[in-house]
């Protein structure tokens, strides 16, 4: 089976990676992403040169549980910590076999 990989990389305000992160994981968004329906994974890495670069791997079972999620209520407070941390967003979308 075909499975939508999506890489999100996340060009963050100087200084706020780790405040982005606590706000994910205290606010719960973090565990209700990755407890929705086709979420395989959800996972942030850490770039070693770059301490305001962020790193996204979200997995999905089908393109359509991606597209759920995204209108999943959680996400508009995603979207608010987003807006307070986040300058730029890169995506890049293929699919794992």
């Amino acid at each position: 089976m075909n499975h939508l990989q999506l890489l999100v990389t996340f060009k963050l305000k100087p200084d706020t990676r780790s405040a982005f992160l606590e706000d994910m994981y205290s606010s719960g968004i973090y565990d209700k992403i990755n407890g929705e329906e086709g979420c395989v994974r959800y996972n942030y890495f850490l770039d070693a040169l770059d301490k305001d670069t962020l790193l996204l791997v979200e997995e999905w079972t089908d393109e359509k549980y991606q597209i759920v999620h995204l209108s999943a209520p959680h996400m508009a407070d995603y979207k608010v910590i987003k807006d307070k941390y986040v300058l730029e967003t890169k995506l890049e979308k293929a699919i794992k076999q």
